[in-house]
């Protein structure tokens, strides 16, 4: 497991199946925002690609977040498209509703960076978010990650555009907390 200050990242169990689509996938304007696709509802059961863990994809690491005091599941961390010709990567956050707020997106995406550029040694890491994703923002920028554009009505959700943001952080930019 990577542990951050307050979050593990550790690999996806069986028992975290049940709990994600219930508290992350299940909520329409949740699931559409996180979403590059329209929300549908999850068959119990299904092979959903969010959920179950494709070990020969080697360009998708998913996490699932654990607080660190008592291992409760809040959530799926993700290092996505990693391009190893390029040496760099997406970063993607879920958390369970009781978890936000807390600053475990901040210190997950600290823990994602660390396993990016240690571990992976990758040279450049990006998160792209909606504009209103107030929170994602914060973490992101907390971590050292600097706007780098804007896509204007780019992202359809919930019956109307809104503005895409990227941000980036290359390996010397990112200054690393102690893990």
């Amino acid at each position: 497991m990577l542990k951050g200050d307050k979050v593990g990242l550790r690999a996806r169990h069986d028992e975290d199946i049940p709990v994600l689509p219930a508290e992350l996938y299940d909520d329409v304007v949740g699931g559409s925002r996180a979403e590059g696709r329209p929300w549908r509802p999850v068959s119990p059961g299904s092979k959903d690609p969010r959920l179950v863990v494709d070990d020969t994809d080697h360009a998708v690491v998913p996490f699932s977040v654990v607080e660190l005091d008592g291992g409760t599941l809040i959530g799926t961390a993700t290092l996505w498209g990693i391009d190893t010709h390029h040496r760099s990567a997406h970063i993607g956050l879920g958390l369970l509703p009781s978890a936000r707020g807390k600053g475990y997106g901040t210190d997950a995406v600290a823990v994602l960076c660390h396993y990016g550029f240690v571990v992976r040694g990758l040279h450049r890491l990006r998160i792209e978010t909606l504009a209103d994703n107030h929170a994602m923002l914060r973490s992101a920028e907390r971590n050292g990650f600097v706007r780098e554009g804007v896509l204007r009505s780019s992202a359809w959700v919930m019956g109307e555009f809104l503005d895409d943001v990227l941000l980036g952080l290359l390996a010397e930019e990112w200054k690393p907390t102690a893990l």
